[in-house]
């Protein structure tokens, strides 16, 4: 599994019914987020717990379908919104990790002066 690196990542605020599979992934991301699930991007689901997450990306060829449970604790996610919230490499990285991905900052970016 490699995705790409320039490709939206997408979170969708709602909980979502887990027991809904890839099939049911694809029509939320097409009809609630106006989105193409084979276009590359990468969708990021929460269940109404916030102890498990889904991942849903299309590799040119099929569909792959991730998923995390906390055994003991919670995500920390941003409050149920109407719209998706598109994340960082690192924004999702933390939200894996169980920090507080809307809290964190990343480093500012920076160019090289001086090469030894």
């Amino acid at each position: 599994m490699q995705l790409s690196y320039k490709a939206p990542l997408w979170f969708y605020p709602q909980p979502v019914d887990f027991r809904r599979q890839i099939d049911g992934l694809v029509l939320l991301i097409a009809d609630e987020l106006d989105k193409s699930p084979t276009s590359g991007e990468l969708f990021v689901f929460r269940n109404r717990g916030c102890n498990k997450l889904k991942l849903l990306w299309y590799d040119g060829q099929g569909f792959w379908l991730c998923y995390k449970r906390l055994e003991k604790g919670k995500f920390k996610l941003p409050k149920e919104a109407a719209e998706a919230l598109e994340l960082s490499r690192d924004e999702l990285s933390w939200l894996l990790s169980g920090l507080d991905f809307m809290q964190q900052a990343p480093l500012p970016c920076c160019t090289a002066s001086k090469f030894f």
